[in-house]
């Protein structure tokens, strides 16, 4: 699968905001997720889906011709065909773009080491703070995702942003929700964002509603006690809590809808606009040009195959 998106919708809030990413995926999964939400692609071989022939250099061509300083491994785990992510992301540093991963974070240290050596920034989807949520609902463990975050902040450079679907009655909690903040603050920074996504009915789990807004509200609210300073709600329309308010002066700085910048007021050199105060993320391309400008290479119609 190739398609053109806004970066945000990965979600990254604080990389190259207002940009475009070519996303490419494949099939299959390292987990066995019974809430799937591309169940349809991670479920299948690569056999098993309409599929096509896409050498690393024909994507960084890609990225290039659809306007994108950057590519996403996405859609299905890119940890699964690592060496791909790897020779692709060495020929788009060559070539001036980044590289994102979004990932569910299941990955020995090993491979870590080797794959992220290559990556600018990830969404990693914590989907849990229990294991028994982990080992019944994904059929996997928690315990190695929290490595690999712990690696990712200890060991990379690489920018890191959080998800967390909450599915209703099985992740969603006020005591997990505060325990996930917790360690996060603790062990990636207050000011590494966060995103708390809404679920809707998919794969195995139809039996489950939608996530209620409130929910999510109150999440972001126990995140902010909690002392994360980034916060975001996704899968709804999130008013205010789409928008990145700067620390300092307490002024939105990023306001979007959806996926769609409204106002960007960071500056190349991440200070906020209006106080100088420095946010954290990554607002500027390898080449220069600040994010949410709209001005980098050309500005061809979207790729979609």
């Amino acid at each position: 699968m190739v398609h053109v998106d806004p970066i945000e919708k990965k979600p990254l809030n604080h990389f190259l905001p207002g940009t475009k990413v070519l996303s490419v995926g494949s099939a299959g999964c390292n987990m066995g997720c019974s809430f799937c939400q591309n169940w349809d692609i991670s479920k299948s071989k690569a056999d098993q889906v309409k599929s096509i022939h896409f050498e690393p250099q024909a994507v960084v061509d890609a990225a290039f011709e659809s306007g994108c300083p950057s590519i996403a491994f996405t859609y299905n785990e890119p940890t699964i065909w690592g060496e791909y992510v790897v020779d692709t992301s060495k020929l788009a540093h060559r070539q001036g773009l980044k590289t994102v991963m979004v990932t569910n974070g299941y990955i020995t240290p090993e491979a870590l080491r080797d794959v992220y050596r290559h990556i600018d920034a990830a969404n990693v989807d914590l989907k849990s703070f229990t294991e028994t949520f982990y080992s019944k609902i994904t059929l996997s463990h928690l315990e190695p995702v929290l490595e690999t975050l712990k690696l990712l902040r200890q060991e990379t450079s690489v920018w890191i942003e959080i998800t967390n679907l909450m599915i209703p009655g099985l992740n969603d909690s006020e005591d997990e929700t505060r325990r996930l903040c917790r360690w996060l603050a603790h062990h990636l920074g207050d000011e590494t964002p966060l995103h708390f996504t809404a679920f809707h009915p998919d794969y195995k789990l139809h039996n489950i509603s939608n996530t209620p807004p409130p929910t999510l509200h109150r999440a972001r609210q126990i995140a902010l006690e909690c002392g994360l300073k980034y916060v975001y709600e996704g899968n709804i329309f999130s008013g205010d809590a789409a928008h990145t308010v700067c620390p300092g002066c307490r002024r939105p700085v990023i306001r979007r809808s959806w996926h769609r910048i409204l106002e960007n007021r960071v500056r190349p050199d991440s200070g906020c606009g209006y106080c100088g105060y420095k946010i954290k993320g990554r607002f500027t391309t390898r080449n220069g040009y600040p994010a949410g400008t709209h001005n980098w290479k050309s500005q061809n119609p979207p790729l979609v195959v």
